[in-house]
């Protein structure tokens, strides 16, 4: 297992010009990290040669960028719009392509649950758009990874998919197991009201990437009462942000079931919300934890996702940082 960060407390700055990204990777490499995982918003139509200069300040710093974390609002109902997300997630493919090369895994989303777009239809508007934008991975051998989601910083709706039995459905119809997988959050099974270990039990079996955060209850915070109608729970001012292994994640049980199953992937830790000393302290936790939980591998395997690629008469998939 290796280590990235993602700058979720930085991730306003960034995209608005007053944290530049050479900067921040910058700060990054004084944690103790293997890569960083991106943003979209970071790379979007800035244009191959600025993609060339994010690759030489990681390479400078001694680091790559195995995972970009994408947003594309694919439940749009106006076609153009969905046109259009389709098309930036294209680009946003390329530029992961173009600054890591071969292995490198793009984030895909369902989009925004809007109270005007039935189920039915946006899951069939979605499963067909990222059905499509598996044939633009495969051709870069980049893996696409949906993450099971709350809700873009920049949308107005939560993930059309956050329920745990809408993201079901959405995989079950998007069958591809060689360049699409699941980007496993465990907070975001919280938001969307499920137990995260839970969840990580029902799609082990399609994890390729993951994305580690904590949540805690403030005082006086009660999960049942945080409930939503739907049975989500959103992001509420109970639920704090936190230091990796501090909060309502059984981070020794899902440890344990991603070794028991072989994955021994990247592994990109989303915090720094409060300050960078907690994005650190996170850091240092997972160092921790690989050594405790994995062996203190650093060897970037997958079984499911290995197993799928062999039975297509593939090699091994050429991870980023391998």
């Amino acid at each position: 297992m290796k280590i990235s960060a993602f700058p979720k407390g930085d991730l306003d700055a960034i995209v608005s010009g007053d944290l530049s990204v050479f900067d921040w990777i910058g700060q990054a490499a004084t944690l103790p990290i293997d890569g960083v995982e991106l943003y979209s918003g970071m790379l979007l139509d800035k244009g191959e040669d600025f993609w060339d200069r994010v690759a030489d300040c990681l390479s400078d710093h001694d680091l790559v960028m195995p995972m970009l974390c994408a947003s594309p609002d694919l439940s749009a109902p106006d076609s153009e719009v969905r046109k259009r997300e389709f098309d930036r997630e294209v680009q946003m493919i390329q530029a992961a392509r173009r600054i890591s090369g071969p292995g490198v895994s793009v984030r895909v989303l369902s989009g925004q649950r809007r109270p005007e777009v039935a189920v039915d239809q946006g899951l069939d508007w979605v499963a067909e758009a990222i059905n499509q934008l598996v044939g633009v991975a495969s051709e870069l051998d980049v893996l696409l990874s949906i993450e099971n989601h709350y809700k873009d910083g920049f949308w107005k709706y939560p993930e059309f998919a956050q329920r745990p039995a809408v993201f079901f459905d959405l995989l079950s119809r998007v069958d591809e197991r060689v360049w699409f997988g699941v980007q496993y959050d465990p907070s975001n099974a919280i938001t969307a009201g499920a137990d995260s270990a839970d969840f990580l039990d029902q799609v082990i079996d399609r994890v390729y990437t993951m994305q580690a955060s904590d949540r805690s209850l403030a005082p006086g915070g009660n999960l049942d009462d945080l409930k939503q109608a739907d049975g989500t729970l959103g992001y509420s001012p109970l639920l704090q942000h936190g230091v990796i292994g501090q909060g309502l994640n059984d981070y020794p049980r899902i440890f344990s079931t991603l070794w028991n199953a072989g994955y021994d992937g990247w592994i990109s830790v989303e915090d720094g919300v409060n300050s960078f000393d907690e994005l650190r302290a996170s850091c240092e936790f997972m160092v921790e934890a690989r050594d405790r939980w994995f062996a203190g591998s650093t060897a970037l395997k997958v079984a499911r996702l290995d197993q799928a690629r062999a039975a297509a008469g593939l090699p091994a998939f050429p991870w980023v940082g391998a």
